[in-house]
Formats: structure tokens, sequence, C-alpha cells
């Protein structure tokens, strides 16, 4: 006797939402935990680090999800999730040096670094999208006497 267990695969799309959902829990977890070890001592960066990947990646994907829109390709997907990576990263650091009592001006690259990165996927996407849209071309009655 056998039995067969069918492992239902994920697609690239469903991976990078779980991957997303995983890295919001993870910022939740870690700056739950690193304010808990602050003496009472609290960051805003710290505590919403984790909206970035939840609104800027799971969110947006869900969408295009349910909307069936086309996967965006490689190097849109790359750039705008290293975007989200560079502002979760800058608000964990910014949060960090808060809690800290201090402050560094060179926290500013992470905000420029992340608008400008999940910018440029967010129009490499919108571009690819409007080249690979069909066109709709008004059609002539051809026939006689119209």
């Amino acid at each position: 006797m056998s039995t067969s267990v069918t492992a239902r695969k994920l697609n690239p799309q469903q991976k990078l939402i779980l991957c997303d959902l995983f890295a919001a829990l993870f910022c939740a977890l870690f700056g739950a935990v690193y304010e808990l070890f602050s003496h009472g001592v609290y960051a805003y960066g710290m505590l919403y680090a984790f909206a970035f990947p939840l609104a800027l990646g799971v969110l947006p994907l869900l969408l295009l999800t349910m909307l069936r829109a086309p996967y965006p390709n490689r190097f849109a997907r790359n750039a705008y999730h290293a975007g989200i990576a560079a502002l979760t990263v800058g608000s964990l650091v910014s949060g960090a040096l808060e809690i800290y009592g201090t402050t560094n001006p060179l926290t500013c690259v992470y905000w420029i670094a992340g608008g400008i990165l999940t910018a440029l996927g967010a129009a490499v996407y919108l571009v690819s999208l409007s080249k690979n849209r069909p066109e709709i071309t008004a059609q002539r009655d051809c026939r006689p006497g119209r």
C-alpha cells in the first residue's frame, strides 16, 4: 500500500508574498524584542519597520494577484524589493540610533536610496505593462456606401 502525497507548489508570486510577509513578521518580532530590552525607551522607526515590507511588499503583490495582472520582470522585482529592503533597514537603523540617544545624518541615505529604487522598480513595471498591452485600433468600415 502506498499513499501519494501531492505537495502543492507555490508560484513565484506566492513565494514572494510569503517572503515579504515573513520579513514583516521578523521586523515586528525584532522590534518587539529590541523594545523589551531598551529599558522603556522606544522609537517609532523600530516600532513601525514592519510596515515597509507589509505595505509596499505584501499588499501590492496581493493586489496584482487579485487583479490577475502580469508578474513583474526580474529587474523590476529586484529594484522594487531592494528599495523595500533599504527602507526597512533604514527604519531599523534610525530606530536603534534613536533608542541609543543619538542621531546620524547618514541615515538619510537609506531613505533616498530606498525611495529611488522603489520608484525605479515600479516605473519599470509600468513601462513594461504599457509595452505589452495590445494596441486597439479603430477598424474602418470598408463596405461601399458607408
